[in-house]
């Protein structure tokens, strides 16, 4: 008895069936948003990337049938909203949680605890980079740099800020968030779920009473230097790294240099 090439689970390389529609109410809803974005470009196919991200506020990813209706609505083809939706990471290719927890392991974050962090919520978790707790909670992952070295290591949360983690902070912050328990980010706005989160960031408006008036800034440590530039804060005193004895000792040579 043999069996076939579909139950040997071998693929022939046929070509993949169109992603089925979305259902006609649905699509009719999203179709609506999606020209209310589209005339704000002049050029409709620069809607995409925020096209991207009403398909993925409804579904929670970018399926195949969110990019057929971002194709069809910009006139595009598959291939070309593929090629985008696959190169940027905040487009998520498959299910995914209410929540997104992203641990830097860039250089700095990693060097200050970032790696110790992620391998912490790993174990307690129990998942692996871009996996999903059970309860559809929360999807843990390791990202690059959160431009936020300046309170490293940090953590975001369906991107907004928790500074200065530890790997008990980070426990305690998953711990809420799987509770329902409310939570509030180092800078920024309450946290809403990554489908609000994205569309918001499709370019609706957040209409959380007083989530507006909460929207984060740079935090002290980002505007030190801006500070200074305009004059606002004395210039600290720096010291020559390789001044021996008090800090006002001129650098070593320079007394030398000017008694001649």
């Amino acid at each position: 008895m043999t069996t076939s090439s579909s139950e040997r689970g071998i693929s022939l390389g046929m070509p993949e069936l169109p992603a089925p529609a979305y259902p006609d109410d649905v699509h009719a809803r999203l179709e609506a948003d999606a020209r209310e974005v589209i005339a704000r470009y002049p050029d409709s196919r620069s809607a995409l990337l925020p096209l991207l991200h009403l398909v993925q506020s409804e579904e929670g990813h970018v399926t195949r049938t969110g990019m057929r209706f971002c194709a069809d609505m910009l006139g595009l083809t598959t291939a070309e909203v593929t090629a985008v939706a696959t190169f940027y990471t905040m487009y998520r290719r498959r299910p995914s949680g209410d929540y997104q927890v992203g641990v830097c392991t860039n250089t700095l974050c990693a060097v200050m605890g970032g790696d110790a962090i992620f391998e912490t919520l790993q174990e307690h978790l129990g998942v692996g980079n871009g996996e999903t707790t059970g309860d559809g909670k929360v999807t843990l992952e390791h990202i690059e740099c959160n431009a936020a070295c300046d309170y490293a290591p940090v953590v975001m949360v369906n991107w907004e800020f928790f500074d200065n983690q530890t790997p008990a902070s980070a426990k305690s912050l998953v711990d809420d968030l799987r509770a329902g328990r409310p939570v509030q980010p180092t800078r920024g706005a309450r946290l809403c779920t990554f489908k609000e989160t994205a569309r918001i960031l499709a370019g609706f408006p957040d209409e959380r009473p007083g989530a507006v008036e909460e929207g984060g800034s740079a935090g002290p440590a980002s505007l030190v230097g801006l500070r200074l530039a305009k004059g606002e804060d004395a210039p600290a005193r720096v010291v020559h790294p390789r001044v021996q004895g008090t800090p006002d000792a001129p650098p070593a040579g320079q007394a030398e240099e000017e008694g001649e």
